[in-house]
């Protein structure tokens, strides 16, 4: 080290530090800071920043004003999630801001986060609008299957608010919302978005659309009976949508009310296939019977039947099997009415077969 070039500001902020530091007497200040600590605990809405809450002001204490904090991002690591097919990385685990503040609002003690996965196929819930419906604006959860890593639940709601669902049919009212985090505890799991939609809907509409969130995070935690908590950073939320009340923990609706009535697990959208196709899936029809249709989008060709659910009037599994010709098909599967013969309830997915 050269002592005949001392860099003047340099030299300033070293004796600052110097005589900053003679001032502090640490033994003295330790029961202040543990009584604040424990203060802050109280009222915390996030418990993980205790750690780094009291490490920040012990190091304030230490040097003083001159303390500069570096790692302040409050969000959680966003990672990778794939509608559909496909491997994702794994997760690490969110980093803890360095600064503890204090909110002026009431926050909710979260609980324990997700325990992390890898390649876990997890189902994601859309909104589809209901054919036959009496009201225009009436929808229903249709279900599909994605592959993630990291926080299961958490990973699947990043899915529901930001992609886009492979079949044209479905949409998510929930775009533009931004999740932070998916925790739980004994009696209710809580989602803490960054950010919720501003969408203002249809009762009817909302009061499915908040059941897209519910159905999906218990589907990624293989959990349909503790209810749903939604709060925004870390704050109670009043309302979803400007209809459902969200001061309370949001329970699973019966399947029935919210559910489609008839849906197409396999093939997915565009997927291509030989000439075999085995088209499978969940209805809950009168007397078990579920009608199909395969229409060639190039030849016209039709093919048209029904198969049968294991049990009727229940949402039960159906599997049929289709020989088809090369070229772009539609395949459609549809409940009928017992009064009138009308189509009530209908999922379709294109296939192109090789």
């Amino acid at each position: 080290m050269n002592h005949n070039s001392h860099d003047p500001f340099d030299e300033l902020i070293r004796r600052a530090l110097h005589e900053e530091a003679d001032r502090i007497e640490p033994a003295d200040a330790l029961p202040e800071i543990r009584s604040r600590a424990h203060a802050q605990h109280l009222s915390a809405h996030r418990p993980w920043f205790l750690t780094a809450g009291v490490a920040a002001v012990a190091t304030a204490a230490a040097i003083g004003a001159f303390t500069v904090f570096t790692n302040t991002d409050t969000t959680a690591n966003d990672g990778t999630a794939v509608a559909g097919h496909g491997t994702t990385s794994a997760l690490p685990e969110a980093q803890a801001p360095s600064v503890l503040t204090a909110s002026p609002m009431p926050t909710r003690t979260r609980g324990v986060p997700e325990a992390s996965v890898r390649d876990m196929v997890v189902p994601v819930y859309w909104l589809g609008t209901q054919v036959g419906a009496q009201k225009k604006t009436s929808a229903r959860l249709y279900r599909t299957w994605s592959k993630v890593s990291g926080h299961p639940a958490e990973q699947a709601v990043r899915i529901m608010t930001t992609k886009n669902p492979n079949d044209p049919d479905y949409y998510s009212v929930w775009r533009g919302a931004a999740v932070n985090t998916v925790t739980r505890d004994d009696d209710e799991v809580t989602v803490d978005f960054k950010q919720l939609p501003n969408a203002m809907l249809d009762e009817e509409v909302a009061r499915v659309a908040a059941q897209q969130l519910v159905y999906t995070v218990q589907g990624a935690l293989k959990d349909d009976q503790t209810p749903i908590r939604v709060t925004q950073n870390g704050r109670a939320v009043p309302q979803l949508f400007g209809q459902i009340d969200a001061t309370q923990p949001l329970n699973r609706a019966q399947a029935a009310d919210v559910q489609a009535l008839v849906w197409i697990d396999s093939p997915s959208q565009d997927q291509a296939l030989a000439p075999t196709v085995t088209v499978q899936g969940v209805a809950a029809a009168f007397e078990a019977t579920v009608n199909y249709q395969a229409t060639n989008l190039k030849t016209r060709e039709v093919r048209k039947s029904y198969t049968s659910t294991k049990q009727g009037q229940t949402f039960s599994a159906y599997s049929f099997q289709l020989t088809l010709s090369p070229g772009p098909w539609q395949i459609s599967v549809y409940l009928v009415s017992a009064a009138d013969g009308s189509v009530t309830d209908t999922d379709s997915k294109a296939i192109l077969v090789k």
